[in-house]
């Protein structure tokens, strides 16, 4: 399948990034709300523009969308690795965000047609799943090597080699899919979904950083006006880009929180993990990211696993046992100190690593074996919404809750623990005042998270049938 090393370098890209951040704070100081931004700009440009981009494929053809998307998504790539300002470098991971938008429904909806069977599709999107997995496996310990002999710059550089051989290679080994009937793309939901998803998020973070002000409040006010204007919309339009119909089912809603849920809580630990790992306990980038293996190594193998472990104990159990193991996962980090927590973050990322597995492999079949085999790209791209924005969410939204924290608990010397450790002749008091304010935020990040995906496993436990349709 020519499509993996496209999903694989995506999946690399944040992974590394999120180790990369203290190098990219250093070099190019951006502020706290700017460093949020360069994390998850890509996400949220990729979440608002997946559904309507699976449409689009549905429409004209996926394997044409996917080779434009290879195309925006390796321009960006080069325009980040040479960013001079914290402005130009999120420029160019939305430009990147344009560009995977692209490759992930597509990418889905062409494995899925490769493979009718649903057994045998099952085990491709495992399969896919379990690449986008191993991105982040092995993302961090390539970076970690690179980054000790190069500038920042080069964990975007390694995205253009894949996407040149990805070039070549499509047309020949993969086959145009698209749908049979279609209908055209409403704009006016676009604009809204994407405006509204921007806006809102934009809010948060500067209500985080920096407290309530008047344009942070008009800017949440007319965001969340969007949003409900689109969910309104959608209701009323012959062909809208988010059928919510399909949420009346019970087994798919609580598959798509799960989604939705398992990266909010995924991306916001690996992020602000990484800082502690390197900034807080002051190891080196590649031992940090020899750390972040094993864990990574379980959630490749159990995406692999899924088609069987849900073979065994059916889809319900396997759902709640998602949420379970991830909490339990969350509630192991609540165990660091200043003073050392690197076996606990090891034993935290093991146990969530098979929740977020399940998850990953789970929602994506659930999804696509839902619909029509020619509806695919646009049930994928549901599930795929679901996990980028869940990705961008959960930096945005427990990455600001740290942030709050911090700016509450911390020195008050920067509004950041990087910018702050980076300052000169601090004092030692004011330094692990800093490092503890930090640690503070974690904790009340990845409490919440645990607490929230407890919430949700018990509610599965509780609304699902004893027996669901395999």
């Amino acid at each position: 399948m020519a499509v993996l090393p496209l999903v694989l370098i995506v999946a690399m890209d944040g992974s590394i990034l999120y180790l990369a951040m203290p190098r990219v704070t250093s070099a190019i100081t951006p502020t706290a709300d700017q460093a949020l931004w360069i994390l998850d700009i890509y996400g949220f440009v990729v979440g608002s523009l997946l559904i309507a981009f699976g449409n689009i494929g549905d429409r004209y053809g996926r394997l044409k969308l996917i080779m434009a998307g290879a195309v925006i998504f390796g321009a960006g790539s080069l325009g980040a690795a040479y960013s001079q300002t914290p402005l130009g470098l999120i420029a160019s991971r939305g430009l990147m965000g344009l560009g995977g938008a692209t490759l992930l429904p597509s990418g889905l909806a062409i494995v899925s047609a490769l493979f009718p069977d649903p057994r045998l599709r099952a085990q491709a999107i495992g399969i896919f799943a379990a690449t986008f997995a191993a991105g982040f496996a092995i993302g961090p310990v390539i970076g970690g090597m690179l980054l000790r002999q190069f500038e920042w710059g080069v964990v975007f550089l390694i995205n253009i080699p894949v996407v040149l051989g990805f070039l070549v290679a499509a047309p020949i080994l993969l086959r145009e899919v698209r749908a049979t009937t279609y209908g055209r793309i409403d704009l006016p939901s676009l604009a809204l979904s994407f405006a509204g998803i921007l806006l809102s998020t934009y809010s948060l973070k500067n209500a985080a950083a920096y407290g309530f002000t008047a344009t942070q409040s008009v800017a949440g006010i007319v965001g969340v006006l969007a949003l409900a204007l689109f969910l309104r919309r959608q209701t009323r339009i012959e062909y809208p880009l988010l059928d919510l119909g399909l949420f009346r089912d019970r087994i798919f809603s609580i598959a798509i929180l799960t989604g939705l849920l398992s990266l909010v809580v995924w991306s916001a630990a690996g992020y602000l993990s990484g800082i502690y790992l390197q900034s807080v306990l002051g190891i080196d980038v590649f031992t940090a990211a020899l750390a972040t293996l094993p864990g990574a190594v379980v959630l490749t193998a159990t995406c692999v696993g899924t088609p069987r472990i849900v073979e065994r104990i059916g889809r319900r159990n396997a759902l709640v046992a998602t949420h379970l193991l991830i909490s339990a996962g969350l509630f192991l980090l609540l165990f660091t100190s200043t003073g050392g927590g690197v076996a606990a973050f090891v034993a935290s990322t093991v146990i969530a690593g098979v929740g977020y597995g399940l998850s990953f492999s789970l929602v994506a079949e659930i999804a696509v074996s839902a619909v029509p085999a020619e509806r695919a790209g646009a049930a994928g791209s549901i599930a795929e919404t679901s996990n980028e924005l869940g990705n961008a969410l959960g930096i945005s939204l427990l990455g600001s809750l740290a942030a709050l924290s911090f700016r509450l608990l911390g020195p008050g010397v920067a509004g950041t623990l990087d910018e702050t450790l980076d300052r000169t002749g601090l004092a030692a008091e004011t330094v692990m005042q800093a490092k503890e304010a930090f640690l503070t935020g974690l904790h009340v990040a990845v409490g919440t998270g645990g607490l929230l995906t407890l919430a949700v496993g018990i509610a599965a436990w509780l609304w699902l049938p004893r027996k669901l349709p395999e």
